[in-house]
C-alpha cells in the first residue's frame, strides 16, 4: 500500500484517501484492484455505483480523516479512519 504522505495525483494534487477493491492476508499484496479516490473536502453520502460492500482496504492521507457509515445516506454505525 502507498504511504499516507505519498497520496497525490499525477500532477501533485493532494488526495485524502484511496479505497481499494482487492485485498490479501499478505500485506505486500494488499491495496490492489480498482481504486476509488477521495479528494479533500469530499462529502459523499452514497457510494458510487458498483462500490457498495466492495472496499477491502484503504489508505488515508496525512492531515485527512475518512468517516464511513454502515448504511447508505450516512445512516447506521460510523467509523473514522486517519493516517
Amino acid at each position: 500500500c502507498p504511504a499516507p504522505s505519498s497520496l497525490r495525483t499525477a500532477n501533485g494534487t493532494r488526495i485524502c484517501a484511496q479505497l481499494y477493491a482487492d485485498s490479501s492476508p499478505y500485506y505486500d499484496q494488499c491495496c490492489g484492484g480498482a481504486v476509488l479516490v477521495v479528494n479533500p473536502g469530499s462529502d459523499v453520502p452514497y457510494m458510487p455505483r458498483n462500490w457498495a460492500a466492495r472496499v477491502s482496504s484503504l489508505v488515508v492521507g496525512t492531515r485527512c480523516e475518512l468517516t464511513v457509515w454502515s448504511r447508505a445516506g450516512k445512516k447506521g454505525k460510523s467509523r473514522r479512519f486517519g493516517a
